[in-house]
């Protein structure tokens, strides 16, 4: 079986989102052949070379999403008019995503301009044209558009056809042949939503492989995030706010199956239009060998000492932690909290002046202490770095204290709860995204932003060992049950296997000499019986790079991988 990975701004890249996930899934599942298909983000993150990758990655395509395209190419007037006619469907659901009928023209205008890019080479020359713009505008100002893009002007046009290029580079891409590229991979898998599903949506449309989709993180829900972060105009926000929802909504219509990496993430997809039958949890895998050692053995770390793991930002809620921690002080006069961080260079600027001032209230809250009048005082609470002197690595950080504390306002999937639960610790926590659904029943929450209750919660399992040994053993035995790498690997085994199966892509592969290949199609593709549901079709044919259209696969029926998650022990 042959399996084609899509990413952006990841995997096989040595930085970037879920390389460590998808490097574990490739190697893991090496009866199966992987075609890498990456989308990279910026040129600092290609100087900094690949992963080595194992033989089952037979083809690596990269193509950048912030570089130049222009191939010097124009279009004809009866191309031109052909751009207007799609690119007009696709302003018009963006501008006016309400209306009905909307997600219909987004997709005859997104799959429109990908048969034309792939008839005439690209789309770089169009998208930046005066055209596109005079398509925007009229968009903008039809009736029933949106308040916010009614009030766009030219400047926020120019800006926006900018970004919807390097969002639609993937139609571009000389990705799409029957012979060597997505036509021949037998399943897609898309790492995440957003421009990495794009050349899956084509390979199901042109050539009906199916579609699979991993979001750990909600790509939609990021996209909202970080819209709040930027400078632009009120009318290019709304336009990108429609043009992502309306992807995702694509995305998700168009997915043979969708698997979420928690309950938090799942809720966000069936928000955002994902059809409940189609989505299967999977929980991200994470190494639990490491942590073996600390959680097998007998030291449940110093009891007096609260551990915080994590990277430095404002979502993390520090200030919140070191007021919690005031309190804390007061009951346990002895109490020492150890701040242990890990920073990564994208986000270093804002880190380091979030980190400076979580420093400057320890300073302020805990003057240094001395034991008596010859003594050098010191600071009850440490700010320390992974691989410095004192945390070499991750596990001492888990090592050093009884009880770990989460005091996050944002959070998603919270990775350094799970591995504090390999170690057989017992964790406090604020009750946001996925907290409740990792821990179960072996940890305390609290509200988030509630000082006096996540001290109240610290105090409690600090006065109480016998609690604490009581969590710490449940939390790992739940965590090698639902978190590690097996168990992620066999979940995503057994889904390829059942797309196959499923969802057969019928082709007659031949060799050099012009003679059929024996035994190339997996053998699940010959399970008898009719699987495919009476699906609405794909559409018209595909351009001339693409082969013929296949209907829809069936909906696959919704399970979780893994125990249920548990309410989880709430301290007010």
């Amino acid at each position: 079986m042959r399996i084609g990975l899509l990413t952006e701004g990841g995997y096989p890249y040595a930085t970037g989102e879920s390389r460590v996930w998808c490097d574990r899934l490739v190697r893991g599942l090496a009866q199966y052949e992987f075609d890498i298909y990456a989308l990279s983000r910026s040129a600092r993150q290609e100087a900094q070379g690949r992963l080595q990758l194992p033989p089952q990655v037979r083809r690596v395509r990269t193509a950048p999403l912030w570089a130049p395209a222009d191939d010097g190419r124009t279009y004809g007037r009866r191309e031109r008019r052909r751009f207007a006619g799609h690119f007009g469907e696709l302003a018009g659901a963006i501008c006016a995503p309400d209306e009905e009928g909307a997600g219909g023209r987004f997709a005859a205008g997104l799959y429109g301009l990908a048969e034309l890019a792939g008839e005439c080479g690209g789309l770089y020359a169009a998208l930046r044209s005066e055209i596109a713009v005079r398509v925007l505008e009229s968009a903008c100002r039809a009736p029933g558009a949106g308040r916010a893009v009614h009030a766009a002007k030219v400047p926020d046009y120019l800006e926006f056809v900018d970004l919807l290029e390097r969002a639609l580079r993937p139609l571009s891409l000389d990705w799409y042949d029957g012979a060597e590229g997505l036509g021949a991979v037998d399943l897609c898998h898309a790492a995440s939503g957003g421009s990495a599903a794009l050349p899956g949506l084509l390979g199901k449309r042109f050539f009906g492989v199916p579609l699979l989709v991993t979001e750990y993180g909600v790509h939609l829900r990021a996209q909202y995030l970080a819209a709040g972060d930027t400078a632009r105009s009120s009318p290019v926000r709304a336009l990108l706010a429609a043009f992502h929802g309306k992807l995702a909504a694509e995305v998700y219509d168009r997915a043979t199956l969708i698997t979420p990496g928690n309950t938090h993430a799942r809720r966000w997809q069936e928000r955002c239009g994902a059809d409940r039958a189609k989505l299967r949890t999977v929980y991200p895998g994470m190494d639990a060998e490491r942590f073996a050692a600390l959680g097998e053995g007998d030291d449940g770390g110093d009891p007096r000492t609260l551990v915080w793991v994590g990277r430095v930002e404002p979502a993390k809620d520090l200030i919140s932690l070191l007021h919690a921690f005031a309190e804390v002080r007061k009951d346990e006069p002895q109490a020492r909290l150890r701040i242990v961080h890990n920073q990564q260079p994208g986000q270093a600027t804002e880190a380091a002046a979030y980190l400076a001032h979580c420093k400057a209230l320890a300073a302020q809250l805990f003057p240094d202490e001395a034991a008596d009048a010859h003594a050098v005082g010191e600071n009850p609470v440490s700010f320390e770095e992974i691989g410095g002197p004192e945390v070499p690595d991750l596990t001492d950080a888990y090592a050093a204290g009884s009880v770990v504390v989460l005091s996050s306002v944002v959070e998603g999937f919270p990775i350094s709860l799970v591995e504090a639960m390999f170690c057989g610790r017992a964790t406090v926590s604020t009750d946001v995204g996925a907290v409740v659904e990792v821990i179960g029943g072996t940890g305390l929450v609290v509200p988030p932003r509630n000082p006096r209750a996540l001290a109240d919660a610290c105090v409690a399992l600090m006065r109480d060992p016998q609690r604490r040994d009581r969590l710490g053993a449940a939390a790992r035995a739940r965590a090698l049950e639902l978190f590690t790498v097996e168990q992620n690997l066999a979940a995503f085994r057994g889904i390829y296997l059942e797309l196959i199966s499923h969802c057969p892509v019928r082709r007659e592969p031949v060799g050099l000499d012009g003679e059929p290949l024996l035994f190339a199609n997996p053998a699940e593709t010959h399970v008898p019986g009719r699987w495919a549901g009476g699906g609405s079709g794909s559409g018209p044919s595909g351009p001339s790079w693409a082969g013929t259209a296949a209907a829809d696969p069936s909906q696959t029926p919704s399970q979780t991988v893994g125990a249920g998650a548990g309410l989880g022990e709430r301290h007010a």
